[in-house]
């Protein structure tokens, strides 16, 4: 682990690129990076130079820190959420320019690829070569390993400041919060994870694969004080009944129809005196777009009809942050290509205003 600020600045500028650089490829979206680059630069040449100079601007910077993990290798259903972190900034910077965060830039994510611990050593040689032209390199090539890396490096340089995450498929999120959840514990907090989504991502594994978007909640569990720190809001499409998943992984769920029958403020009160009970310090959370009615939100890959509406999850979200921080938190599979609707660019359109409204809430959140 890095133990100074240059030795952390140094693996940044190696281990992440410029914002919006994260997606890996060749010709395809140049016109969308280059205005994402002009709007955050100024100019659209130069950016790698320009982006590590800023890099030297992060010790004085806002609490809310942006990160994006242009990654779906863990997703399975429909791909495109690594096309996420680029859209997701576009709207921010065009829709909520008031908003205010350091952006740190990209993992560099080689799109095979889901964790280390999945690669063979010639594989971890040659991939070591292709990001840092040193096969031997210690450096993590996969994006979920590259990211949990840097984060517990992140956190013990800064404790003060939180990581707001763009993806990315929901894997994204495993490094995500388990640094997150590690540091917190070192700094002696009690903190709960608000997971906002349609599917519980219980699996244990799925196809043999333990990491992925449909099991990253169960493989953060020991790092939570308690299983039930792990509150989860909008689920709805599940192959097993809600008492299944509380039994058996001791976690805390309100299903969607939960929260029309109730009342979105009845839900929030119930929330509100678990995290009283538990004596909760800070929140993250991890929010999938999913858990919004696909009448909002088609451009996902698991979009789910009987959903939350925005307005309810905003009102769930502003009561929590009354009571407690936000100091980290994710916006996680928004495929802009991808499209259930058949309307094409409105409802990509439409899923992003949905995205930036809750995004640009939970990071001005966090710089509180």
């Amino acid at each position: 682990m890095s133990t100074s600020w240059s030795d952390l600045k140094s693996k940044l500028s190696q281990c992440l690129c410029p914002p919006g650089d994260g997606v890996f490829t060749v010709n395809t979206a140049k016109e969308r990076k280059e205005q994402l680059h002009q709007t955050i630069y100024g100019q659209t040449e130069r950016i790698d130079s320009l982006w590590k100079k800023s890099l030297t601007q992060l010790p004085d910077s806002s609490n809310a820190v942006i990160l994006g993990i242009a990654s779906d290798c863990g997703g399975g259903i429909l791909r495109g959420a690594n096309w996420g972190p680029l859209f997701l900034r576009s709207t921010l910077l065009e829709k909520h320019k008031n908003t205010q965060a350091f952006d740190l830039g990209d993992i560099r994510v080689i799109p095979h690829l889901l964790h280390d611990k999945y690669l063979n050593d010639a594989t971890l040689a040659n991939c070591r070569k292709a990001l840092y032209a040193d096969d031997n390199s210690s450096f993590c090539v996969s994006p979920l390993s590259i990211t949990e890396d840097i984060l517990h490096d992140f956190y013990a340089q800064f404790p003060n400041k939180g990581i707001f995450g763009i993806g990315g498929d929901h894997s994204v999120s495993y490094p995500l919060t388990k640094a997150y959840l590690q540091a917190k514990k070192a700094q002696g907090k009690r903190t709960a994870i608000i997971h906002f989504d349609a599917h519980t991502d219980l699996l244990v594994e799925r196809l043999g694969i333990d990491l992925c978007f449909g099991s990253w909640c169960t493989h953060i569990l020991s790092d939570l004080h308690e299983n039930n720190h792990l509150i989860q809001v909008g689920i709805r499409s599940s192959g097993k009944p809600k008492t299944h998943w509380e039994s058996t992984f001791g976690v805390k769920q309100h299903w969607a129809h939960e929260v029309k029958e109730l009342g979105a403020s009845v839900i929030v009160e119930r929330i509100l005196a678990q995290l009283k009970d538990e004596n909760i310090d800070e929140l993250y959370v991890s929010f999938d777009i999913d858990a919004i009615d696909d009448s909002y939100v088609a451009a996902t890959g698991t979009p789910e009809p009987d959903g939350l509406m925005p307005s309810e999850a905003m009102t769930i979200l502003k009561e929590l942050v009354k009571h407690y921080p936000i100091t980290g938190a994710d916006m996680m599979e928004i495929a802009p290509f991808t499209d259930s609707s058949g309307k094409g660019a409105a409802s990509r359109d439409k899923t992003l205003a949905v995205a930036g409204e809750i995004s640009a809430f939970l990071i001005n959140e966090m710089n509180k």
